[in-house]
């Protein structure tokens, strides 16, 4: 196992955690304005809700399907389910969330690169951000292809017990996935930088829930005389 596996495997993931949590505290405790999702749909609407639809609903299937597919040991499923009937589900399902973010999400940047009214409003980080996520859903429909190789569900075994390896810091965590494929590792390492990348972008507003919306008062609106 070579030192750059190790870096970027063993090593990068916990710095990237680090960057990712300490980064959005600071955010929140020192610009709480700039905590906003900025939407530019008040600019221009045309294929925004369908498209905004489909980006958010598919990323979030996506998201939650990576957090508890790579998160969840073996022995909680295996009573029921086999790794590889577990694989196939993933790529079922993960194969149908990625078609829907990527669709919604390319007509999104087509609009953001393309509209001048957008461009405007638009920051570079604003830009790269959802370049960078649409990459990383390109990336993650490629692995599809190696996947289907061994649906016996074997990769997908290397996968989680690397990403449960990190959690509970076992040292050599970056040696589960030192065969893997190479597109397996690329998809892994962008998704690294996404975490070091999450604190200074718009992706903080997905940690905005509008809890007290629920519990706060009424408001009483009169018409004027």
């Amino acid at each position: 196992m070579s030192y750059l596996h190790t870096l970027v495997f063993g090593i990068y993931p916990y710095i990237a955690l680090v960057v990712m949590v300490v980064g959005t505290w600071a955010r929140y405790d020192n610009a709480q304005f700039t905590w906003r999702a900025q939407s530019t749909q008040i600019l221009t609407k045309k294929n925004m809700v369908w498209a905004s639809a489909l980006f958010h609903v598919g990323i979030l299937i996506v998201f939650f399907g990576h957090l508890v597919g790579l998160l969840t040991p073996h022995f909680a499923y295996e009573w029921f389910m086999s790794a590889g009937t577990k694989q196939i589900m993933a790529i079922v399902v993960g194969g149908i969330a990625g078609t829907m973010a990527l669709i919604g999400g390319g007509v999104l940047t087509m609009r953001r690169l393309t509209d001048p009214r957008v461009r405007a409003s638009s920051t570079f980080a604003d830009d790269a951000i959802i370049v960078i996520l649409m990459i990383q859903l390109a990336l993650g429909m490629l692995t599809i292809y190696p996947t289907l190789g061994h649906l016996d569900g074997s990769t997908m075994l290397l996968l989680a017990a690397w990403a449960q390896g990190i959690f509970t810091f076992q040292f050599d965590a970056a040696s589960h996935i030192a065969d893997v494929h190479w597109i397996y590792k690329t998809h892994m390492a962008l998704g690294l930088t996404i975490f070091v990348l999450f604190p200074f972008t718009r992706l903080v507003h997905m940690l905005s829930v509008p809890v007290e919306y629920f519990g706060r008062k009424y408001q009483v609106v009169r018409k004027r005389v």
